[in-house]
């Protein structure tokens, strides 16, 4: 019964803001036309009031809607997937414990992969943005894969990349830290090395102005991306980014 009650009160409120808005345009009608026939002009004042709701919530929903377009180079020294001269770039601020950033590299990544990074059209930068519910472990991963490309350079740091994401279940507890040795290995990495690197916290400054360089932006969460300036976020399919990037490419 409250449940009830509750939406015949929200009704009767409704019906008032829009009686009370009415009934404001009809008195500056009757003002202008000196009176005339009583229902035309409520009719009337209620059509142009609702008219001008509807106008400004598309307004709104328009502004909403409108690209995000960030100037300057956030490229950084991060590690590149495809050709370095590419024209179209797709920079990507992510968490190797987000469920959905894992959802990106699985289903979405591999169809830009195909259609625009093997092509030419697109090249792929990964920035880290551990987030902190999911520390330490996605910070560890985010300085494991750094230490990786110092052995390897880029293109062992996307097979890294690609291991931790293939093997973790997310949200912070997705795998053993010790699976990042043996990722080193399964690579043909020196052990040794690696170890040391990870264990030194080397690269953790590099993770931290990854992370300063997308908040500075605007990324909150993750994944978020810059593709040639516009910000997309979220795992968006694969759809959303085509979109994005053919626009790119026919500017």
């Amino acid at each position: 019964m409250k449940n009830g009650n509750g939406a015949l009160i929200g009704a009767i409120l409704a019906a008032a803001i829009i009686v009370a808005g009415s009934m404001t345009y009809l008195g500056l009608q009757m003002r202008s036309s000196g009176g005339g026939d009583m229902q035309e002009q409520i009719d009337a004042g209620i059509e142009a009031y609702i008219k001008k709701q509807q106008e400004e919530a598309a307004k709104a929903q328009a502004e909403a809607n409108k690209p995000i377009v960030v100037q300057g180079d956030y490229s950084d020294d991060d590690a590149v997937l495809g050709d370095p001269d590419a024209p179209v770039t797709i920079i990507e601020w992510s968490d190797y414990e987000c469920p959905f950033c894992k959802r990106f590299v699985t289903q979405t990544l591999p169809q830009i992969k195909e259609n625009y990074i093997e092509t030419g059209k697109v090249k792929f930068i990964y920035r880290d943005f551990p987030l902190g519910f999911h520390d330490p472990l996605a910070t560890e991963q985010a300085m494991a894969a750094e230490c990786a490309r110092e052995q390897g350079g880029d293109e062992i740091y996307f097979a890294y990349h690609d291991l931790i994401f293939e093997t973790t279940r997310g949200n912070g507890r997705g795998m053993e830290k010790e699976g990042l040795y043996s990722f080193a290995s399964e690579l043909g990495l020196n052990e040794s090395e690696f170890a040391d690197c990870l264990d030194s916290e080397k690269y953790k400054d590099e993770v931290a102005k990854d992370m300063e360089d997308g908040e500075s932006i605007g990324v909150r969460g993750t994944p978020a991306f810059l593709i040639n300036g516009t910000m997309v976020s979220g795992a968006q399919p694969f759809a959303a980014f085509e979109q994005v990037i053919e626009a790119a490419l026919n500017q």
